[in-house]
């Protein structure tokens, strides 16, 4: 007999895989249009698949990471449910194409991603500002924070991992709002890489620092970016800390309406993430993490990174489907 109530048990495994064709499919859309030079096409492209497959899916799911507000997004908005209706109530945590300009301009780093977990498990994020500071795992806790400077942050972590501040490399969004800290970071001698989009997959750099040459990632970015990179490192590992940042009172009004009433608060990885989840991302464009969408003749090619905090699995997955 199918479960159709809200309280039918979160199998992770038994969905890891269908959460995996969510962002493959989302990816796939989005292939035809990179470089392109079309970001909303690209991104609508994404969105329409990712939510068509997402209803396939035995859940009664509700988008808490999503487009935007009901007013700002047609579909895949925040509250927005989605699902058969059957199965375990579950939040989702999603952007359908995280680097819509890279994919436009076929820069790297363009992804799909999507995290799934119980009902109740993921912070409840405004469309606002982030201030955000990533270190990936094997650290101890509180290594670093944010209310350290850039400076003190980049030499206890240096220290910790018993190397010299030279031998660091940072990850910063390239923003004028980041000179300062870019500025204080060169101060120390460490190294920066600095990204013009896309800071999920610049926070996921520091788990797989031997991969990446990444150890970690500080600036202001999207808070809804900030806890699905939480979602990201509760399986791959790592810390994240975050703190919402306002620049007006209609975002304020937004947190209020998140039931967020400590405006100050700085979040935790597992403040953000609070259970376990699974979390799928398929590479559109290349780079560090997976590569890029593969097109030969008749066929296409994608690769998906599917995790499960549960047991900590990471599964590195190629699809190969003809067109």
């Amino acid at each position: 007999m199918t479960e159709t109530s809200a309280d039918a048990p979160f199998h992770d495994r038994m969905l890891s895989l269908g959460l995996a064709r969510v962002a493959e499919q989302a990816a796939l859309a989005s292939a035809s249009l990179i470089g392109r030079g079309d970001e909303k096409a690209a991104d609508q492209a994404a969105v329409n698949a990712m939510r068509e497959q997402l209803n396939l899916l035995d859940i009664k799911g509700v988008v808490v990471i999503g487009e935007g507000e009901r007013d700002e997004a047609p579909m895949l908005y925040i509250g927005e449910e989605v699902g058969t209706g059957k199965g375990p109530g579950v939040d989702i945590a999603l952007d359908p194409l995280e680097g819509t300009t890279l994919t436009a301009k076929d820069m790297p780093n363009a992804l799909t991603v999507i995290a799934l977990g119980p009902r109740g498990s993921m912070l409840h994020a405004p469309d606002t500002y982030m201030d955000k500071l990533a270190i990936g795992p094997g650290y101890p806790d509180g290594v670093v924070s944010l209310d350290m400077s850039p400076r003190e942050r980049v030499e206890a972590l240096a220290a910790a991992k018993g190397c010299a501040a030279s031998d660091i490399t940072v990850c910063i969004l390239e923003r004028p709002r980041h000179e300062a800290m870019i500025a204080e970071v060169r101060e120390t001698g460490a190294a920066i890489r600095l990204i013009t989009d896309g800071d999920v997959a610049g926070v996921m750099h520091c788990a797989e620092s031997e991969t990446t040459g990444i150890d970690m990632y500080m600036g202001q970015g999207g808070a809804p970016e900030g806890v699905l990179a939480a979602a990201a490192l509760k399986c791959m590992g790592g810390q994240i800390f975050g703190r919402l940042l306002f620049r007006n009172d209609d975002e304020k009004g937004r947190a209020a309406k998140a039931g967020i009433t400590d405006l100050d608060r700085i979040y935790t990885r597992d403040e953000m993430v609070t259970q376990d989840v699974i979390f799928a991302a398929t590479g559109v464009t290349g780079g560090s993490l997976l590569p890029e969408i593969k097109r030969q003749p008749g066929w296409v090619e994608t690769t998906t990174l599917l995790m499960r905090s549960k047991t900590g699995s990471v599964r590195r997955m190629s699809y190969r489907t003809p067109v």
